[in-house]
């Protein structure tokens, strides 16, 4: 006979249970939840942080501590993640009530998840707007739900005196708050109130502080009508500086472009709600959770049709020269009280690019920003609490109605991704690629993916990079036992991992870059071996030393891959030059074709250089100097878009391809029209991607921009069902349906990404691409701990039969 609950209650002596729980849960409210339902539930016992997460010793009726070990899960506070719990039935000791116990600090391994620093919550928002709440307009609320984490944060475990907030002592009503389980910021390590908090300052440019002692309303009106007037404003938000200015008035955003050395890539922009963004832009269901979530970042949108011509007739409401001539713009909602609280003053919407020099990390510090920001902003609206590391915006765009991640930091990092491997995984330390670069580590078997760095072309940038890698070797006290790089000798990503190396006495394990690409793909949607990669991107340094850059890697298991196809490669005069100018590109592609006839064409490309420098490309190409190959798709876009007039010379990485994907016109999008194209083998049985009878067709009947965009993009498509089709019929029927991975820097072009999936999908494959990783370089060191992973696998046990390359 089944006794009641009741009688369990009775009958069932107290039991105690010790949980160790890993995941997100701390910065979170975890805390306070486990105390509140412990409490409710009438169990004793207690909760505290330790380096790896939290400990918990719980005691009670067994009825009891299976319906709290049931609701630890299922009610768990928004944004806690419980990736790990360990439970263990020890002897009981008569705990009363339940407490909190100050964090543990020892010498033990660390790897409690940093939780990323979330936008405003609903209530915190409803505060600041409520003129009775002690927090009216106060521009640092936040709670248990939303705040600065990981830009505050100095040391583990998450709290308080291990952040920037240490400099401001609670008072009175916040530490009542703070102590109170029945208070939403109870154990809110952030918390503050104009009492006790951080402070608005206004400075004009040279520095000098306006209105000192002004409310934070006076302080906010005053930047609000600086933007009014069409000023730029500097203002230092959650993770560094912003420049702020009209995004409506077109001579301010081309001050504003005059003065960062910024000509031409399009320029985010921060609208003040959502409503506002729908008269705007086409928001999908997709879209609008993102923009509406607590990671906030940067949201790729398409324009409304008509706003898309308005644009383009220099009518619509942004200043054209926002996104000149892009069918997209990155649009984002305040995600700090301060920003709501400026956005709600202007009620319409500003330009928010990063305050910093051209490739530099954002500015942090305040005299910093005024010394390299004083020549472009005309005033700064800054704070006292200071941001221990720069995290940029993140940046989303939907695809296929799912997520994928272009660039990932605010919001996302440095939280872990949330699929690794089934077996458990070493410490490694992965550094990444040299542009876009992130860095990754591995702890107790997560992968952790640091915020976006950047490009490692400058001295700040490297500074950065390497502060970030030493800030969490000692965060979290970590010993790496290998160190994954890219394989290019020259990349400083690459320099400083054999130095590192020597120091950590960890051995230094080169991962090719096309092969990372394809790894983090596999990592970001949890696939095992046989795995078709399709890496296409700018460029990287290939296992033969030549370009890569088109590349259909198979991966047949563990081992490695095998280069079973590519672009047919062409010669790029002046090397990395030809990157920055497409008609480069698009003479090499040319000449590759037609040899020294190329230079009679009659094309767009050829027209814009003088005779001199003809003379001396023809030398060039003639006698192989300084003319390196390459099989790279992002050259052949660069190319096309020469060839048709659209891009000669770009300012920023991607504008060619970003020019002839906004020419697709939405009535185009749908044609299946393509060019022709053939495919050859080389000696070694590796297939080539000739793009020759699609070059000269294009030359031979001049089309539309628009319909040649459209075909040139059917045509790459094609390209990949082919050698899809092909792999496949090599596959055993328990291989079947085949799995691809769409990947690299391209695939960011969405209308080349959607008819590559939807065209896998109709010939019978399972193509995948990524979500919590971005397809870009952001993504490699994830890839290259993938890669080192396997690696050490295979030193443990000696691969059969012929090595792959790695």
């Amino acid at each position: 006979m089944m006794r009641s609950r009741s009688s369990l209650m009775i009958d069932s002596p107290p039991q105690r249970l010790h949980l160790r729980v890993q995941g997100m849960v701390q910065g979170v409210g975890f805390r306070p939840f486990v105390y509140t339902l412990a409490t409710e539930l009438g169990l004793g016992g207690w909760i505290k942080n330790n380096n790896n997460g939290v400990d918990i010793e719980i005691e009670g009726h067994q009825a009891e501590l299976a319906t709290f070990l049931e609701r630890l899960e299922g009610d768990r506070p928004f944004h806690a993640i419980l990736s790990q719990l360990e439970t263990h039935w020890i002897p009981t000791c008569g705990y009363q009530p339940f407490k909190i116990h100050a964090s543990e600090q020892n010498s033990s391994a660390k790897s409690a998840w940093i939780l990323p620093d979330l936008a405003t919550c609903p209530a915190c928002l409803k505060e600041i707007f409520d003129p009775h709440n002690r927090r009216y307009h106060y521009p640092f609320t936040n709670c248990t739900q939303c705040g600065p984490r990981y830009s505050i944060l100095t040391a583990l475990p998450y709290d308080r005196p291990n952040t920037t907030m240490r400099y401001f002592p609670l008072c009175v009503d916040c530490q009542q708050e703070y102590d109170n389980p029945q208070n939403r910021r109870f154990h809110a390590q952030p918390n503050a109130c104009p009492r006790c908090g951080p402070r608005l300052e206004f400075w004009d440019n040279q520095g000098q502080a306006i209105a000192l002692h002004a409310s934070a309303t006076e302080i906010i009106a005053l930047a609000a009508d600086l933007i009014r007037k069409g000023e730029i404003l500097a203002l230092k938000g959650l993770g560094g500086f912003h420049l702020l200015v009209d995004a409506r008035n077109e001579e301010a955003v081309n001050r504003l472009r005059d003065r960062k050395h910024r000509p031409t890539k399009p320029l985010a922009v921060l609208y003040p709600n959502l409503e506002a963004i729908q008269k705007d832009f086409s928001v999908s269901l997709t879209e609008e959770t993102l923009l509406t979530s607590a990671a906030a970042p940067i949201v790729l949108l398409n324009r409304r049709l008509d706003q898309r011509w308005r644009s383009l007739q220099k009518e619509s409401r942004i200043a054209p020269s926002v996104a000149s001539q892009q069918n997209t713009l990155g649009v984002m909602l305040p995600y700090t009280p301060l920003h709501h609280l400026l956005l709600a003053d202007l009620g319409f919407p500003v330009v928010a690019t990063s305050g910093n020099r051209s490739h530099d990390p954002m500015c942090i510090d305040n005299i910093e920003a005024l010394q390299t920001l004083g020549a472009i902003a005309d005033g700064f609206l800054i704070h006292n609490r200071p941001i221990v590391r720069p995290v940029d915006d993140s940046v989303v765009r939907a695809i296929e109605t799912q997520p994928m991640l272009l660039r990932r930091a605010r919001g996302y990092a440095p939280a872990p991704i949330g699929r690794t491997p089934s077996e458990a995984m070493p410490c490694i330390l992965a550094v990444g690629s040299h542009l876009k670069n992130t860095v990754a580590l591995v702890l107790q078997g997560q992968i952790f993916i640091s915020q976006h760095l950047g490009d490692l072309n400058s001295a700040h940038t490297v500074e950065q990079f390497q502060s970030t890698i030493a800030q969490w070797l000692t965060c979290y006290e970590a010993k790496p036992v290998a160190i994954a790089c890219d394989i290019h000798p020259d990349y400083t990503s690459t320099q400083f991992a054999q130095a590192l190396s020597q120091q950590l006495k960890a051995p230094v394990m080169p991962i090719q870059h096309h092969y990372a690409h394809v790894l983090s793909g596999i990592l970001d949607n949890a696939l095992d071996p046989p795995v078709l990669g399709i890496a296409w991107d700018g460029m990287g340094y290939g296992s033969d030393g030549s370009l890569w850059g088109g590349e259909f890697l198979a991966i047949p298991d563990r081992t490695g891959f095998q280069r079973i196809a590519h672009l047919r490669t062409f010669p790029l005069p002046g090397g990395d030059r030809a990157a920055q100018e497409p008609r480069r590109a698009a003479l090499g592609l040319l000449y590759e074709a037609f040899g020294p006839a190329a230079f009679e064409i009659d094309c767009p490309s050829l027209k814009t250089f003088q005779p001199q420098e003809i003379k001396v490309l023809k030398t060039m190409l003639k006698n192989r100097v300084n003319t390196p190959r390459t099989s790279s798709i992002g050259r052949l876009f660069d190319a096309i878009a020469s060839l048709t007039g659209l891009c000669h010379q770009t300012t920023f990485e991607g504008e060619a391809a970003m020019q002839l994907e906004s020419n697709l016109e939405p009535l185009l999008t749908t044609t299946t029209a393509r060019y022709p194209f053939r495919i050859f083998k080389n000696l070694d049985g590796t297939k080539v991607l000739d793009w020759q009878p699609m070059v000269t067709d294009i030359l031979n009947h001049r089309e539309p921009n628009s319909t040649m965009a459209a075909k040139f993009h059917n045509t790459l498509v094609e390209m990949i069902i082919a050698i899809a089709t092909d792999w496949a019929s090599t596959l055993s029927p328990a291989a079947h349906p085949p799995h691809s991975v769409l990947t690299g820097g391209c695939c960011q072009n969405r209308f080349l990404l959607e008819r590559a999936i939807q065209r896998l999908q109709a010939a019978g494959y399972s193509p995948h691409w990524h979500h919590q990783l971005p397809p870009n370089d952001g993504g490699i060191a994830a890839g290259q701990v993938l890669g080192a992973h396997w690696v050490l696998q295979q030193q443990k046990q000696p691969t059969k039969g012929d090595s792959l390359c790695v």
